[in-house]
């Protein structure tokens, strides 16, 4: 599947630095072309910058690129999520393309939440989420792939999606992960790609511990007819989900997040309003 989306979608970029300035972080840059902005930043708890990404039309088709950019800078602290699921809609043809650039200096920490993304039947995506780590940088980030609507009785039978999710640190690879689904071939069914699942989804975190794995296996429940796992590939740790709902994954997730965050940022979760609303 080509990566080149056709001339006539949207072309839409957004670009966010963020700095410590005095006892807060502030959203201290923010450039956006085309239909990808945010509004003001949220301070829910004490020195946290919270970002909603929003993209006005609601939905991709085929053709659209969308371009996220955000670093942070030494000493930030930002979490960035969405106020709702990304829908890519039904392509005639071509492909709707999705980039994700995130870089974290050394003393910084990045929250990467996003809700969902939904590949409608017959979608045609592309996606890449790259982390850029300097030494001594912080980040927890999530990406739910949710193929089909299940809930609505549409399969995912027909179509194709190109998921990336890639962990560097100072140059040097700690996760490169991809992911290819074809609606036509075996990874929709086989045991050794999704096993008939609508929903996968991989969470990331560092700097991880023996201690912070162990709290994961020992507190994270899931019902009969999913699968989940967390490893530690180094201080990088690595959870699985595969499910059939993307809120049930989400819910996995944030139960994840719980867990992890008073040892990754020394402060309890405090999730952001726009996910309760």
């Amino acid at each position: 599947m080509s990566a080149v989306p056709a001339a006539n979608g949207w072309q839409a970029r957004l670009a966010l630095g963020f700095e410590r300035r005095g006892p807060r972080t502030v959203l201290a840059r923010r450039r956006h072309h085309g239909p990808l902005v945010v509004q003001r930043p949220f301070y829910p708890e004490a020195g946290v910058c919270h970002v909603y990404l929003l993209h006005p039309p609601g939905g991709v088709v085929g053709g659209d690129e969308l371009t996220v950019d955000v670093q942070c800078a030494a000493g930030a602290e930002a979490l960035v999520t969405t106020p709702a699921a990304t829908k890519f809609y039904r392509s005639g043809g071509p492909v709707a393309v999705q980039r994700q650039n995130l870089a974290v200096a050394a003393g910084a920490r990045l929250e990467w939440l996003p809700q969902e993304t939904i590949v409608f039947a017959g979608g045609r995506v592309d996606t890449t989420t790259r982390v850029d780590l300097e030494p001594g940088a912080a980040f927890v980030g999530w990406e739910i792939l949710c193929l089909g609507r299940p809930a609505s009785g549409e399969a995912f039978d027909s179509g194709q999606a190109v998921q990336r999710l890639e962990v560097w640190r100072a140059g040097m690879p700690l996760l490169l992960d991809r992911t290819r689904v074809d609606s036509a071939g075996p990874m929709p069914s086989a045991p050794w790609g999704l096993a008939g699942c609508a929903v996968s989804a991989t969470l990331v975190a560092t700097p991880a511990d023996g201690d912070l794995l162990a709290a994961v296996r020992d507190g994270v429940c899931v019902d009969g007819d999913e699968r989940f796992g967390a490893t530690l590939l180094d201080d990088l740790l690595v959870c699985r989900y595969l499910g059939h709902h993307g809120e049930r994954a989400r819910a996995v997730f944030e139960q994840i997040w719980t867990l992890l965050r008073p040892g990754l940022a020394g402060r309890p979760a405090c999730a952001p309003r726009i996910w309760r609303t």
